[in-house]
């Protein structure tokens, strides 16, 4: 059995609705009852891990003319900006990789509360880096979410995160998850195939869409600068037709894996958490999925980086690491990806371990 599969066979499964409920239809739990939405929050992201971890695409870069024609590079004070960007990313993995190394699940339940933003600025810090090496140096979140959806959409990311979504409200397009519209997930036990994973991101990412075009609309109709009015009564428009939502969806672009991780900032920020906090889900389950997909997002931000400063450049930047962020994992990585990405060592490994 090789990495992959013992990965896709030994994750716990969680008991469904269906298969908690008493044959005599009585209802469910009350407790399952309260956990259901923190359930399907770690669905989405078990799926996003299930997916790349079928996959098992990183090396593909390797073979993208995108890749291989890659350029970049900082003047010496972007150096130093740089270097700040992949410093702040690598610490944030690194906190969100020692928590599950502690044997309480109470204290794992409460540290939630961190580790969901820490798995978002992970990602986020190695995304404007990623943006600094091609000399666009920008903190805005919002800009930075639309750099990363317009380069996803354009081929820079394996299949395993290159997924999006376009549209209007109730017309959406899913576009390179080719089994999303043909599988329907109808319970809340976690994604075992390929075809339900990819069921469970598309709901993913129809739920993100919505969040964000039912936000900018709020945003634009609260304000009476900017409120669209009926052209008739010139009141603010109080329902929106094809129209207004063509108008919105064209100003928010495409809705990515980006979208979908900086869900978990906007759950640090309300009292949504506490629903996560006081569930009765498998909250190391949902770590080690964090884990998963923050390592394979930043590996490839962190390849596409060493491609443009050289692997020399990049080594220079990573020896000026704390020593506990030089050792572990981020050796692994420029061992078994980047290093064989740029013409050293053997061939990348099959599947980047987390």
């Amino acid at each position: 059995m090789n990495t992959q599969t013992a990965f896709l066979t030994n994750q716990t499964a969680v008991p469904t609705p269906a298969s908690e409920a008493p044959a005599t239809g009585l209802p469910l739990d009350e407790s399952w009852r309260k956990s259901i939405p923190a359930q399907v929050f770690l669905n989405h992201f078990f799926a996003m891990d299930y997916h790349i971890q079928h996959k098992s695409d990183l090396d593909d870069l390797s073979r993208f003319p995108i890749f291989n024609d890659f350029k970049g590079g900082v003047s010496e004070e972007g150096r130093k900006a740089l270097e700040k960007l992949l410093l702040n990313s690598w610490s944030a993995e690194y906190a969100l990789r020692i928590t599950p190394v502690v044997n309480d699940e109470q204290y794992l339940q409460s540290s939630l509360h961190w580790t969901f933003p820490q798995a978002y600025y992970s990602v986020l810090f190695s995304a404007r880096a990623f943006l600094a090496v091609q000399g666009i140096n920008v903190s805005n979140e919002e800009l930075i979410r639309k750099r990363i959806g317009n380069m996803v959409v354009r081929g820079y990311y394996p299949a395993s995160i290159g997924y999006y979504a376009l549209g209007p409200l109730n017309s959406y397009s899913y576009r390179r998850l080719p089994m999303g519209i043909r599988n329907v997930k109808a319970d809340l036990g976690l994604p075992s195939r390929a075809g339900t994973a990819q069921a469970e991101l598309t709901q993913f990412l129809k739920t993100t869409r919505d969040q964000r075009i039912k936000a900018l609309r709020n945003a634009i109709q609260n304000n009476p600068k900017t409120a669209l009015r009926s052209p008739r009564t010139g009141e603010v428009l109080q329902k929106f037709g094809a129209e207004q939502y063509k108008m919105l969806a064209k100003q928010i672009g495409y809705t990515t894996y980006f979208d979908m991780l900086s869900r978990l900032r906007i759950s640090s920020n309300n009292r949504e958490i506490e629903r996560f906090v006081d569930s009765e889900i498998d909250v190391r389950l949902f770590h080690q999925s964090l884990v998963n997909i923050v390592s394979h997002a930043n590996a490839v931000h962190e390849a596409y980086i060493a491609k443009a400063l050289g692997l020399e450049g990049f080594r220079q930047l990573v020896a000026k690491l704390p020593t506990y962020l030089q050792e572990g994992f981020l050796r692994e990585r420029i061992q078994t990806l980047i290093e064989p990405m740029l013409g050293v060592g053997t061939a990348p490994t099959e599947r980047l371990a987390a």
